[in-house]
C-alpha cells in the first residue's frame, strides 16, 4: 500500500457514500486509477467488506464475549471449521499461550451466551473454554491513524 491507496482509503472513510467521480476529482486523479486501486485493494483484502461496519447491538446482539479457547491438537483443524459456522462468532485469532484460540462471541443476552458457548463446547476438538463480558468498548477498532501514517508523503 502506497500513500495514494491510503489517501483513498481516507477519502472512503470521509464519504463512504461518495461516487467514484466525486472521490476521483477530490484526489486529482483519474476515475479509472480509483477505480483500478479500489479494486486491487479489495482482491488482496486491504479493503474488507461492508459488513465489518455493522454494529452487531443493531442486529439484537447487544452482549460482547470474549472465549479463550483451548483445543486438542489433533482436531483443531475440524474445531475451527465448527467454530466458522457459529454466526454469533464473530472473530478469531489463533494465539500463543495456555489458550490455542481468542474468539469474539455475540449474544442477546448471557442466556444466549450459555446456547452458544454450549455449542463452542460440543465442536469437535475444543476442550475448554473461559470467557469474558465486556463491559463496555471503551475504544472501538481504529485505523484511521495508521492509515494517515501511510498517506504522510
Amino acid at each position: 500500500m502506497d500513500d495514494l491507496d491510503a489517501r483513498i482509503l481516507l477519502a472512503l472513510d470521509e464519504d463512504p457514500d461518495a461516487t467514484a467521480l466525486a472521490l476521483a476529482q477530490r484526489l486529482g486523479i483519474a476515475r479509472n486509477t480509483l477505480s483500478a486501486r479500489l479494486l486491487r485493494m479489495r482482491q488482496t483484502g486491504a479493503l474488507r467488506e461492508f459488513t465489518r461496519r455493522v454494529d452487531p447491538a443493531h442486529l439484537g446482539r447487544q452482549l460482547v464475549a470474549f472465549m479463550s479457547i483451548a483445543l486438542s491438537q489433533a482436531s483443531s483443524v475440524h474445531a475451527t471449521a465448527a467454530l466458522r459456522s457459529v454466526p454469533e462468532v464473530i472473530e478469531m485469532h489463533r494465539t500463543t499461550g495456555e489458550a490455542d484460540l481468542l474468539v469474539k462471541v455475540v449474544a442477546r443476552d448471557t442466556a444466549d451466551l450459555q446456547r452458544i458457548t454450549d455449542v463452542i463446547l460440543a465442536a469437535p476438538g475444543v476442550v475448554r473454554t473461559n470467557t469474558a463480558i465486556s463491559l463496555c468498548e471503551e475504544m472501538p477498532l481504529r485505523l484511521r491513524a495508521l492509515i494517515e501514517l501511510v498517506a504522510r508523503p
